[in-house]
């Protein structure tokens, strides 16, 4: 019974799980523009669906003719609306009014697709969106998407924040360094505990330590003022054309006062 029960409740839960990515997908074609037909969108969305779960991130495709704002703007805030602040997601947005195509990054996902990968993938768009083809291009923006993820964040990455000109490194330990430093910090606290049982034991002597010949107290008062403190920043400027700054790390932005990574082009 107990088996059964629990078969079923496996059942549910998976079942329950495919509805709600199959939920989340279904809203993540916008398209405005009219630019896919309806059998395009299902097939975005079918594609979207995996790459959501396991980037635990939105994915977005958004189309329209009427947008008189700037384009990366506009993609940052239609992400900021739907996600919200600093939320993991990603978005490609087919600015037909200004004739533009960009690609905005939020959360984690500014770490997975830094500058060079974005570059690389609006150069694998653009052909297809100089020809026409809408469908393609959004193919290839997710196929790259998935294929960046599935490589991990680049190592040595960093964050350049192309307004203040601050940089954040990125940090992150591998399996085996997890590992090591694991059974490191095993092997190390058991010499401590073996070491403070044998001494409490008695097992090294009968040592005794003079504290009254060998100590002493000295009070003092002292003050500390703070005179200066100094942050070193260095300034890299964002190259507007290609969408992304110097290799190796992700250009970020300030939006309604969410970070956001990306690039685009015109077409």
């Amino acid at each position: 019974m107990r088996k059964l029960a629990f078969s079923l409740f496996t059942a549910i839960f998976i079942l329950f799980g495919f509805s709600m990515d199959v939920q989340a997908a279904e809203d993540s074609i916008d398209d405005q523009a009219s630019l896919f037909t309806s059998q395009e969108i299902t097939q975005l969305k079918e594609a979207i669906v995996p790459i959501e779960a396991k980037t635990k991130a939105r994915v977005f495709i958004v189309t329209n003719t009427d947008n008189d704002i700037d384009s990366k703007r506009f993609a940052d805030y239609y992400m900021l609306d739907r996600i919200g602040k600093d939320t993991n997601g990603i978005t490609f947005y087919l600015d037909m009014n200004q004739r533009k195509f960009i690609i905005s990054t939020s959360g984690n996902m500014i770490d997975y697709l830094d500058d060079k990968r974005i570059n690389k993938t609006l150069d694998e768009i653009e052909p297809s969106m100089i020809a026409g083809n809408y469908f393609q291009a959004a193919q290839s923006f997710l196929n790259n998407t998935s294929h960046y993820f599935d490589q991990g964040v680049p190592g040595g990455h960093y964050r350049v924040d192309t307004e203040t000109g601050k940089i954040t490194r990125y940090k992150s330990l591998t399996k085996t360094e997890i590992i090591i430093a694991f059974l490191a910090a095993m092997l190390l606290s058991g010499i401590f505990f073996a070491v403070s049982i044998s001494k409490y034991q008695l097992k090294f002597g009968t040592y005794k330590y003079p504290f009254r010949e060998k100590s002493s107290l000295n009070l003092t008062s002292r003050n500390d003022v703070l005179i200066n403190s100094f942050v070193t920043t260095r300034r890299i400027p964002r190259n507007n054309s290609s969408g992304g700054g110097s290799g190796g790390g992700s250009s970020t932005n300030s939006t309604g006062g969410g970070t956001f990574g990306g690039g685009g082009r015109s077409f």
